[in-house]
């Protein structure tokens, strides 16, 4: 299971978890680099790319003995699975993107094109929903309050939101948290340009499912939808109602029920 950007492991629903592990699998949560209990980067010092953390997740295989994984990815944990599906396809036994984009679109003239607030190239996926803008603008102080309205948004208006057990995982990320200002990191290494992440998702050989909310404020479902069609034979799932994160009472069994095993 790989999260998404600033994201730990804890971050996956326990319910989510036993869902799968119902379902007969190992399920293995891990927390990214510059994020909760591992390593802290000096990102000046030794910038990393979205593939540094695609091999950290080989190394989170090997370290369990593992020559191959079913692999799920949401967020920039679902480019990190794009890019898993890519370049190590040996050890990919299934792919599931949730809630992401195509790892070869560069998002940075449409995400500074919606900042200024010009009007959006006709031709280019979606920017993101003036409700997540605003909050980026907004320049809230670091904290679980903060996380906690940022969350509101990532949670959509239509699913009701779970704010006791949003706020749990929150503060206890917190609290497990080396830095918790180091995984601002995981913004910088997005924004590098990496020639490996230009490779046609054409030639991802992997089954795939592309999982995808239909109020996603983040990357609305176009993303979702250029995905599947990018990806040869991958399966669309639009879950109605869903946004950007699994804290809707109910969402995460749901979203597991709809994992490639």
């Amino acid at each position: 299971m790989v999260t998404g950007s600033a994201a730990q492991g804890v971050s996956w629903p326990d319910a989510l978890v036993d869902r799968l592990v119902d379902r007969g699998v190992q399920v293995i949560r891990f927390d990214h680099r510059d994020t909760g209990r591992s390593s802290i980067v000096d990102f000046d010092a030794h910038p990393y790319t979205i593939g540094d953390m695609a091999r950290d997740c080989l190394a989170v295989l090997d370290g369990y003995g593992l020559s191959s994984a079913h692999v799920a990815g949401t967020s920039l944990g679902g480019v990190i699975a794009q890019w898993l599906g890519v370049h190590a396809p040996d050890r990919v036994r299934s792919l599931t993107v949730m809630s992401s984009t195509p790892m070869n679109h560069d998002l940075r003239p449409v995400w500074a094109r919606a900042r200024a607030g010009e009007p959006a190239d006709p031709d280019d996926l979606p920017p993101p929903s003036p409700a997540f803008l605003a909050h980026l603008a907004a320049g809230l102080p670091p904290g679980v309050e903060s996380d906690m309205a940022l969350f509101r948004v990532f949670n959509g208006p239509v699913r009701p939101f779970d704010e006791p057990a949003a706020r749990a995982m929150l503060e206890l990320a917190l609290s497990r948290a080396t830095d918790p200002a180091a995984a601002a990191n995981h913004d910088r290494a997005a924004w590098r340009d990496a020639p490996d992440l230009l490779a046609p998702l054409s030639s991802i050989t992997a089954p795939t499912s592309i999982v995808h909310g239909d109020q996603d404020p983040v990357f609305p479902l176009a993303h979702g939808q250029a995905l599947a069609a990018a990806i040869p034979g991958a399966v669309l799932h639009v879950v109605p109602g869903m946004g950007h994160v699994m804290t809707s009472p109910g969402l995460p069994e749901e979203i597991a029920d709809l994992i490639r095993l």
